[in-house]
């Protein structure tokens, strides 16, 4: 077998890899949305740390993603088509596009290079008959700040790992939705 024969066969597998990427992109994006939603939640149940507005508004953008690719799933599976439109691609760029934007923001808040909303503060999703008696009694009430870092991994914060990974989630949408298969066209008139 000779080079040629292998580049061919390489550029055939990278054609059909890029194909199945475009093609199921939106199940992995459902995959991951739900991926991050679960560690947010976790991290609020299990670790205590509960999320300011920001952080909530940041949880709403992947709770978004989730419908979308959602849809554009169960649309391919249902049509037998060979993937959702590129369209659907395309939108999951915009959400997590404004996910990316969002998370840095508050990434800035938390860091003091900007300030942030008027109601950056913790509102009244966890209501409960426990919390109602605390706050009858006059136990004192602590509301998460969103320009207070409450976590940190190698220097980053929660909003600054989700500014990363929205982005590259982003990223990973806008290419999925061009037509990858025109890229990977060898020209005609060029030789070995």
């Amino acid at each position: 077998m000779n080079a040629s024969k292998f580049d061919k066969a390489g550029q055939k597998l990278t054609m059909r890899a890029a194909l199945l990427f475009g093609r199921w992109w939106t199940i992995t994006a459902l995959i991951a949305s739900l991926a991050l939603l679960m560690a947010a939640h976790a991290f609020q149940k299990f670790g205590g740390l509960d999320p300011c507005h920001l952080c909530l508004k940041q949880r709403d953008i992947y709770w978004i993603a989730v419908v979308v690719s959602l849809i554009a799933s169960v649309w391919a599976l249902f049509t037998g088509a060979k993937g959702p439109p590129r369209v659907f691609a395309f939108v999951l760029f915009a959400i997590f596009a404004t996910g990316a934007a969002l998370a840095l923001f508050h990434a800035g808040v938390e860091l003091k290079w900007w300030p942030g909303p008027e109601t950056c503060t913790g509102g009244g999703d966890d209501i409960s008959i426990d919390s109602m008696a605390a706050l009858l009694s006059g136990a004192p009430i602590t509301i998460p700040q969103c320009d207070v870092v409450a976590w940190k991994m190698w220097g980053l914060s929660m909003a600054g790992w989700n500014a990363i990974i929205s982005a590259i989630l982003a990223v990973l949408s806008f290419i999925a939705s061009l037509r990858l298969k025109y890229f990977f066209r060898r020209p005609k008139n060029l030789t070995k």
